[in-house]
């Protein structure tokens, strides 16, 4: 599965153009803050820790992040990935091909 990271400032189009790509293509679109507002509803106690952190308005650590990309990535037999909200930093980036990537 290939992964493509969108990437663009709050407004940018991120969601529109993934929708497209989505809608074209049928490519899997995960975004960041969709997957971290998801767990939090979960209720689960990673999620707990998560909807704590938003509230302090702290940033959600990289591996918490990559994990839930992980997962969410298992679930698709899609040719290709749009992954959008991350990474907010290069070393985000590489922990995310070292942990999730082939």
């Amino acid at each position: 599965t290939k992964i493509f990271f969108v990437l663009g400032g709050p407004g940018s189009g991120k969601g529109t153009q993934c929708a497209r790509l989505v809608e074209e293509f049928g490519f899997a679109h995960f975004s960041a803050g969709d997957l971290l507002r998801g767990e939090v509803s979960s209720g689960s106690e990673e999620g707990k820790m998560i909807g704590d952190m938003i509230k302090e308005g702290k940033i959600v650590p990289g591996h918490i992040t990559i994990g839930l990309l992980g997962k969410a990535i298992s679930t698709t037999d899609a040719k290709a990935v749009l992954i959008d909200g991350f990474p907010r930093q290069l070393d985000q980036a590489g922990a995310f091909e070292k942990d999730v990537s082939d």
